[in-house]
């Protein structure tokens, strides 16, 4: 399905760049909405991803996130997005409890909404939004989980630097039911301090010395971690998946550091919706459903052939 729609997508970018007079309106805007902290990197992808979206539509897009990551503070900027009245909304459900009213209402309103990232495509469906583009998160650290089983691991740290947001958790979670043991301690609160995260992780290897599994769920938690493996001299002893692309985490792939990456392929999350609404506006035409952009597993096997895009378009 994700092929078809990409084929499709591109098929229509073809078109529309073919004709001299596009059949749209001046002014048309759009707004995303992420609950990522300016400090988060890995959105960068997802910016990329609208910038070229924009360009190839001819229309305008706007990021717009809580400094900090505060989820009240993103609540109200969608507020602020609904009262400009833009032509679609594209907004990640990070915490349904705090996020769902102000999305809800923006559907009330008459503006076209499309969830990413996280949140449920049933959550999308109970706002009243056009379809949710994302990773299953739970089935996608089952997914992972299931890899680690094979490879022997029994005891596990996921090191969650999000813990505030669900997804995050249900990523721990699937990962644990998956080898068929309680999550409970096994997961810590890291937050995003890269020092800190660090030392968080040395000092759960350092209390549990039979610790034979490590997942991370980005490259905030997965970069530290990797220097408290180098610094343990444990790098490539411990079975290591991470959530997500970068440079350093490609490079651990290829050392050995890591096992392997779950690629949620975020550009698919910014450059689609935009898309989606796009044609929505100029034809009144929709997709009829939500689409899965991952759950994929980077390895040396294919780390060659996503590489040199990781952190820009990977």
């Amino acid at each position: 399905m994700r092929r078809t729609f990409l084929a499709l997508a591109a098929a229509v970018s073809a078109v529309f760049a073919g004709l001299s007079t596009p059949a749209h309106a001046e002014g048309e805007r759009f707004v995303l909405v992420s609950h990522a902290p300016d400090s988060d990197s890995w959105w960068n992808t997802i910016k990329n991803a609208i910038t070229l979206a924009g360009k190839q539509m001819d229309v305008t897009v706007e990021y717009r996130n809580p400094p900090t990551g505060d989820l009240a503070d993103m609540g109200r900027i969608i507020e602020q997005a609904a009262a400009s009245n833009p032509n679609g909304i594209i907004s990640t459900i990070a915490d349904y409890d705090v996020l769902s009213g102000p999305l809800s209402n923006a559907v009330a309103k008459g503006i076209p909404v499309i969830t990413i990232n996280s949140g449920t495509e049933e959550q999308s469906k109970q706002i009243g939004a056009l379809l949710h583009v994302g990773q299953p998160e739970k089935a996608a650290g089952h997914g992972a989980g299931e890899k680690a089983k094979a490879a022997g691991v029994t005891k596990f740290v996921c090191v969650n630097h999000y813990i505030t947001n669900p997804a995050s958790v249900e990523r721990c979670q699937g990962y644990a039911e998956a080898l068929g043991v309680e999550l409970g301690s096994q997961m810590i609160d890291s937050g995003l301090d890269p020092a800190e995260v660090k030392s968080k992780v040395l000092a759960y290897l350092q209390s549990n010395p039979d610790t034979n599994g490590i997942l991370t769920l980005g490259p905030n938690s997965a970069h530290p971690t990797i220097a408290a493996l180098q610094e343990s001299g444990k790098a490539g002893t411990i079975h290591f998946a991470t959530f997500d692309l970068s440079s350093e985490i490609s490079a651990a792939i290829k050392d050995g550091t890591i096992n392997f990456a779950i690629d949620q392929q975020p550009f698919l999350q910014g450059y689609l919706p935009v898309v989606i609404l796009t044609n929505l506006a100029r034809y009144g035409v929709v997709p009829g459903n939500s689409i899965n952009s991952g759950p994929g597993f980077i390895t040396k096997d294919n780390i060659e052939l996503v590489e040199k895009l990781a952190g820009e378009y990977r």
